[in-house]
């Protein structure tokens, strides 16, 4: 059950990631000791973080997300050696995912230890965990001490952040402290993969691919099914509507005449047209009355890296619907597709 919170006066630090102000890092470090809930950033997007091993502390969380709590959310960790603290043991293809790929955006879920909060684990008898890789990540969980539990540090259902400022858009007043260390590089969340198993799952796409995990740890299966409404779910991203932006997002699967048809549709009916473009589609689709260029089709991780500031891009502007391109369902393409399907409310395909 969500609570009510209550407001607060949300501490904000700006911390350099090439030269860390301690001082900060330390208050910042000091509200998380005391059970309080701080925004950092992280490699992929911004985190909500929280002492995973106290079961109010994450409630706090979920209060301030508008979040149900039957999702499981993601320990943070500053090094292999914490690992071992929140899990009975390490299979070896977590040992070798984790030496692969770790610091990184990768999410290994493994049985748990009991150690963090029921509601970190949403009851189930794994955890998922990582090690993330931003300096300011590094420095405010050496700080801490703490094992944190760190969803997306933003409003359920609205796209994840990649800047102090989003957080800022979502939770000022919600928790006790932001702290700022730039634009996040990678732009989408980790990867989440079961490690439990024969063979690693991925039940999440993210920042490190499939084709890598497989040249680590062998074939992998990929499971994103969708859940009944009391089901329960093995990973964050698997249940419920993510990243939407408020107008809503039309997928369009066709050439670069058919995705214009769909535009001028849209405008004959007196509707105001967003439109989410790579570099290449931009100069094509200029009719549209708000266009937000956000990567080259070339570079899948440069789509990635802008994808939820284009989403949040349209939250200000005056449009009734948005129409994206896509992408091609490989490399960074499928954890790409992965936030655009779950964020769309309709896909438009060329006959």
């Amino acid at each position: 059950m969500l609570r009510q919170v209550k407001p607060y006066q949300t501490s904000y630090w700006q911390i350099d990631p090439t030269h860390i102000d301690q001082s900060f890092v330390q208050e910042a470090a000091a509200l998380l000791q005391q059970q309080q809930v701080v925004a950092f950033p992280t490699e992929t997007v911004y985190g909500l973080g929280a002492d995973a091993t106290n079961e109010e502390a994450v409630q706090a969380i979920f209060d301030a997300k508008g979040r149900p709590s039957d999702n499981p959310l993601i320990v943070h960790v500053g090094n292999k050696e914490q690992v071992y603290e929140v899990v009975e043991s390490i299979p070896p293809m977590a040992h070798a995912l984790i030496d692969a790929y770790a610091p990184g955006p990768l999410t290994l879920i493994m049985k748990s230890n009991g150690v963090s909060a029921p509601n970190v684990t949403a009851g189930l008898s794994t955890v998922a965990v990582r090690i993330p890789d931003h300096p300011v990540a590094k420095a405010l969980l050496e700080t801490a001490n703490l094992p944190l539990a760190a969803p997306s540090a933003n409003r359920s259902g609205r796209p994840s952040p990649t800047t102090a400022q989003h957080v800022y858009e979502d939770l000022e007043g919600r928790i006790a402290g932001i702290v700022d260390g730039g634009a996040t590089g990678i732009g989408v969340e980790s990867t989440v993969v079961d490690c439990t198993g024969d063979k690693p799952i991925i039940l999440r796409p993210g920042g490190i691919t499939k084709e890598q995990i497989e040249a680590v740890a062998g074939p992998v299966g990929n499971d994103e099914s969708s859940l009944n409404a009391d089901d329960q779910p093995r990973s964050p991203g698997m249940k419920y509507t993510h990243y939407a932006p408020e107008a809503p997002l039309w997928l369009v699967e066709g050439d670069v005449p058919f995705f214009k048809a769909q535009i001028a549709v849209l405008q004959q009916n007196g509707k105001k047209v967003g439109v989410m473009a790579s570099e290449e589609l931009a100069p094509e689709v200029e009719q549209a009355d708000f266009v937000h260029v956000y990567g080259s089709r070339a570079s899948l991780n440069e789509v990635a890296v802008g994808l939820y500031n284009a989403l949040r891009s349209f939250n200000t502007k005056d449009v009734d619907v948005i129409l994206s391109e896509v992408f091609p369902e490989e490399g960074m393409g499928v954890a790409v597709m992965n936030r655009l399907r779950k964020a769309a409310s309709e896909t438009i395909v060329q006959p």
